[in-house]
């Protein structure tokens, strides 16, 4: 898989992202908090609630993209399971070796997430498959192929009650929110089931939108081959039912420099109300219904390393029927729902993620 590159001139260079990053203002922030909410919102309406020419809005943008501070993407809706099944997959690794391994887990379009962790594990990684005996199949073979693998275990995900599209920078005030969420399109009817399995232009409209997910109705066109009214129609389709758009801004200048992943369990018929709850917490950035000895893994974002144990006692008492079991501390995030990142929480490259296409997904090859 062909690794492609986040600035469309060339790769990102320090100086570049350092430049961007210092002149980080309300204006490139309520540019973000904009596209948190509406993530192809046209140029015309965010330069209106900011009060900025869309040109000054659209240039704010490119230079953000192009340093890999901030950038939008898509990738297949993690709660429907008819369309991605999702394992978090634990990796302990040979001593010295886990970025290595990371790095060459990162190359495969199945593998949208890695993280580096201290405690319990090495890594934590998010698998998508297309169906049960796919995760089994691309798990076992990707991970038995990956030197410096010693042991991994499979969570497999029942239920995404909330993830990370979800988080806002809140740098618009309530006036402002409510103009870009008018301007959101309407949910659009289903697509029918034989539809919904995705095709070849799915794929390949994923791919596109993986890369840059603002990536404009003709420019896809012209990518895929597709009439433009095609195109419109099947994006349409997508993103009412199988598809996710996000913007994300490099962690570092959200504000919450630090990541976690808790292992916790409640006792079964408290699941859907703790995860409910959860996902009210600002704090909780994901959080899947898990199969295993944990029913829920519960990814957060922090201020502080102290905020590691004073998290967890926060859950204890908003949630006494919740056991954390285990826990660690994200070294570094190596891979975000395709993309790739520094050391600073920059993107400098993209994966595009794969679409489960087909009644028989053949697993991706193993790099």
């Amino acid at each position: 898989m062909r690794v492609q590159e986040c600035a469309a001139g060339g790769r990102i260079t320090a100086a570049a992202a350092d430049e961007a990053a210092m002149d980080l203002d309300e204006l490139d922030r309520g540019i973000v908090h904009a596209l948190q909410i509406h993530p192809r919102a046209p140029w015309t309406l965010v330069g209106e609630v900011l009060g900025v020419n869309p040109v000054t809005a659209a240039r704010r943008w490119h230079r953000l993209q192009e340093a890999g501070l901030a950038w939008v993407t898509a990738y297949p809706q993690l709660s429907n399971t008819r369309i991605v099944v999702t394992g978090v997959v634990e990796v302990d690794t040979e001593p010295g070796v886990a970025e290595d391994v990371a790095g060459a887990l990162a190359a495969n379009p199945s593998v949208a997430n890695i993280k580096l962790t201290a405690g319990g594990r090495d890594l934590v990684a998010a698998v998508q498959a297309r169906s049960l005996d796919e995760l089994a199949r691309f798990s076992t073979l990707l991970f038995q192929r990956t030197p410096g693998v010693r042991a991994t275990r499979t969570h497999v995900s029942t239920g995404v009650p909330t993830e990370g599209s979800r988080w806002r920078l809140r740098s618009l005030d309530d006036a402002q929110s409510a103009r870009i969420e008018a301007a959101v399109p309407p949910a659009y009817e289903a697509a029918p089931a034989v539809e919904a399995r995705g095709d070849t232009l799915d794929a390949h409209l994923l791919a596109l939108l993986s890369m840059d997910g603002r990536m404009s109705l003709r420019d896809l066109s012209a990518a895929t081959g597709a009439s433009l009214t095609t195109v419109r129609r099947r994006l349409q389709s997508m993103l009412a039912s199988r598809l996710v758009l996000r913007c994300d801004l490099a962690r570092p200048l959200s504000g919450w420099p630090l990541s976690a992943v808790y292992f916790a369990s409640v006792p079964g018929q408290y699941v859907e109300e703790t995860s409910r709850v959860l996902s009210g917490v600002r704090e909780v950035r994901s959080c899947a219904i898990t199969a295993g000895p944990h029913n829920l893994v519960i990814d957060v974002w922090l201020r502080d390393l102290r905020d590691v144990h004073a998290f967890e006692a926060h859950l204890s008492r908003k949630l006494p029927r919740l056991t954390v079991s285990d826990r660690s501390v994200v070294l570094r995030t190596v891979k975000h729902m395709g993309r790739l990142l520094d050391h600073d929480g920059r993107c400098v490259g993209v994966v595009p993620l794969r679409y489960p296409e087909g009644p028989r997904p053949a697993v991706a090859p193993v790099t």
